[in-house]
């Protein structure tokens, strides 16, 4: 994951977008990067697109701060 434009982020999958497989991989990864369980982060809008608008629960705070990190490049 990196930083996209605007306020983006970019991932890239190697899944299949076949039978949800690639919406799993995202969520997994996404789950890795803010240090959350997989269960915290849902797609919002964009199932069967590639752009996607994810919500992840957890603490607000600290979501942001990843966030900014992950924008910016930083591991």
């Amino acid at each position: 994951m990196g930083g996209g434009e605007g306020l983006w982020l970019a991932a890239r999958i190697a899944a299949a977008p076949v039978d949800g497989k690639a919406n799993a991989a995202l969520i997994a990864l996404v789950a890795a990067a803010f240090t959350v369980p997989r269960r915290a982060v849902t797609i919002v809008a964009g199932d069967t697109a590639r752009l996607k608008r994810l919500r992840i629960a957890g603490d607000p705070a600290a979501l942001a701060e990843t966030a900014r990190s992950l924008y910016a490049g930083e591991p």
